[in-house]
């Protein structure tokens, strides 16, 4: 029997979900990457991918380090690219955030949450950006809410739909 045959009805999310935490310093993702790997390490949650974004003032993009990534090759991350197209200058504006939202229709991102990330990263600032099914709340729960407790850290989520990393796949990532 494993860990999660073990636990009980309805502790477990398997719906897969996009987790964005915001810091208000470049160096402040570092701290949720320790608590989310530790997670991860406990099996705690399954994750897709995973990046840290931090974006030092004076820099014209951020930096994205991957983390986690399967089944991609290590130089396709959908996380990537999708800071990529929201760190673009003149994406402010809707239209091509309102492109994007079109692109990756059926994964369950919205354009008010793609609008939301793009004000949330600015240079100054750092992200730890996390595709994820299988959460054990009651591991995972308390975490998070001790992370939304502390000052400096905006937490921005979405439900995706079943086949979001497809969707997200075929619409960011190049195609052979």
């Amino acid at each position: 029997m494993t860990e999660r045959d073990a636990c009980t009805s309805g502790r477990w999310r398997a719906a897969p979900s996009l987790t964005i935490w915001v810091y208000d310093s470049p160096l402040g993702a570092t701290a949720g990457e320790i608590r989310f790997q530790e997670l991860a390490r406990r099996g705690a949650v399954v994750v897709a991918e995973a990046a840290v974004v931090t974006w030092v003032r004076g820099s014209h993009r951020p930096h994205v380090r991957v983390l986690r990534r399967r089944a991609s090759p290590p130089e396709m991350s959908v996380l990537g690219e999708l800071v990529r197209l929201l760190a673009r200058p003149g994406v402010e504006s809707a239209d091509p955030i309102s492109a994007l939202a079109e692109r990756i229709a059926g994964a369950g991102i919205d354009q008010q949450l793609l609008v939301e990330v793009r004000r949330a990263l600015a240079p100054g600032t750092s992200a730890l950006l996390v595709l994820a099914s299988d959460v054990d709340l009651g591991v995972v729960r308390p975490i998070v809410e001790h992370g939304r407790a502390r000052r400096g850290v905006a937490m921005l989520h979405a439900d995706l739909t079943p086949t979001a990393l497809d969707v997200l796949r075929q619409a960011l990532l190049p195609h052979p």
